[in-house]
């Protein structure tokens, strides 16, 4: 097997955390499905903020189909068929970043746990045999990779300045991979643990005081550095091959 660092999952939802080479790596990002996804989301955000006209989105037979699930849904199918247009196209793509590959960079390895039915008894393959699979849970990391992922979205500035200030003189973390977020509005950093630096929440925090962006506000209102990506199992959705500002594939891909 390639060498490699870090997993990756086919969705969010279910999929195994499989190890993700440079080569995995490279099909994802080039991917025609991935590159249409966050094209379609920024199109459909861009358009909606403008007040351009939706009508070219909402002929799109996937938006077409995807809102007819939505209407035959018990009790929420209602509330979903009140929505403005612009309201239903939003959640569409939304549902459409949801359903990227992602990447666990903190985490080189899970452990194998059975599939389990509605009931909580494990699935069998055809010998009878439990389904295993490698469940993205805290309580089944088996390995750490050294890596640690920020994420500063809906910056009130481009994140090309941000990306920059990781590359001036005495910055103390090496930056491994930076790419745009999939709304084209953030940063996400992949980073290699500073020794003697603590923990991923205490790395995340001191970076993001190195960075001056503790306490800035995005066009969200909210904070932009995401703090929920202290877990070492928070998931990182796959960007296009032309988001990513840097990559480092020596470092990145080998443990």
């Amino acid at each position: 097997m390639e060498a490699y660092r870090f997993v990756f999952q086919d969705n969010m939802y279910w999929g195994s955390c499989e190890p993700c080479t440079a080569s995995v790596f490279s099909n994802l990002v080039r991917s025609a499905v991935v590159n249409w996804k966050i094209g379609m989301r920024r199109a459909v955000r861009e358009a909606v903020a403008k007040g351009q006209s939706l009508d070219a989105f909402t002929r799109i037979s996937d938006f077409q189909k995807w809102c007819i699930q939505q209407e035959c849904r018990p009790r929420a199918g209602e509330k979903f068929a009140q929505l403005t247009t612009a309201a239903k196209l939003l959640q569409w793509v939304d549902m459409l970043k949801d359903s990227l590959p992602d990447y666990v960079f903190a985490v080189r390895e899970f452990g194998l746990v059975p599939r389990l039915d509605k009931d909580g008894n494990p699935k069998l393959d055809a010998d009878g045999q439990p389904i295993l699979y490698r469940r993205r849970k805290q309580e089944n990391i088996l390995h750490l990779s050294a890596l640690f992922m920020s994420d500063y979205d809906h910056l009130p500035f481009p994140p090309q300045e941000l990306y920059e200030r990781t590359r001036v003189p005495g910055y103390p973390w090496n930056t491994r991979l930076a790419h745009l977020t999939s709304s084209g509005e953030g940063l996400r950093l992949v980073s290699e643990c500073l020794p003697g630096a603590g923990n991923i929440a205490d790395q995340q925090y001191l970076q993001a005081k190195e960075l001056g962006m503790l306490h800035v506000k995005g066009t969200t209102g909210k904070f932009v550095t995401d703090n929920s990506c202290v877990n070492a199992d928070k998931l990182s959705f796959c960007p296009r091959f032309e988001d990513i500002l840097y990559i480092d594939e020596d470092k990145l891909f080998n443990f």
